[in-house]
């Protein structure tokens, strides 16, 4: 009799590890968005390699802790809007490959400007100043001198020489 209920404890203990198992398994579903099974090939693709290094973005590069510049993409900085005191993280791959992600954005402030090319650069004149803009926003847009646009700012930061481009303002055709 002792055996018997022994048994019947083992078998119950079985079923709640069981139905444990796939609670967990369906939560882990629910969270990664792939079946269990497909989970160890997922995690791969999501393990961190190499170096990472937090820093500042400048206008076109990212400081570290201890000064070093990393040059960020203009495409990139140019397609998150990034504006001088965001922060950044930066792995950098073991095959040598920079992969930046924006990971504290400063506060923001919107102006009105007008498009300015001088000095071999061009710059958006706006609210009594002039900052500097990337090209690639300024090729991405099509804009050309004189055009009006929307820059972003950073909020506390009153000597800040470089703006982000965040739309143009498109004059009708007539």
């Amino acid at each position: 009799m002792a055996d018997k209920s022994k048994i019947e404890m083992v078998k119950q203990l079985l079923e709640t590890a069981t139905a444990n198992l796939a609670s967990a398994k369906q939560a882990l579903t629910d969270l990664l968005g792939v079946q269990f099974d497909d989970v160890a090939g997922k995690a791969v693709h999501l393990k961190a390699e190499g170096n990472v290094i937090e820093g500042v973005f400048d206008g076109q590069y990212m400081l570290d802790k201890d000064g070093k510049k990393y040059p960020v993409p203009a495409n990139y900085a140019s397609k998150s809007k990034l504006v001088v005191g965001d922060v950044l993280k930066l792995t950098i791959q073991d095959d040598g490959s920079f992969i930046f992600k924006q990971i504290g954005p400063v506060d923001r402030r919107k102006l009105l400007g007008t498009l300015v090319y001088e000095n071999d650069e061009y710059k958006v004149v706006a609210g009594g100043k002039s900052y500097a803009v990337l090209l690639a926003s300024v090729t991405y847009f099509k804009l050309t001198p004189g055009d009006q646009v929307t820059i972003l700012v950073p909020e506390s930061n009153e000597d800040a020489h470089w703006a982000a481009i965040e739309n143009a303002v498109i004059q009708p055709e007539g």
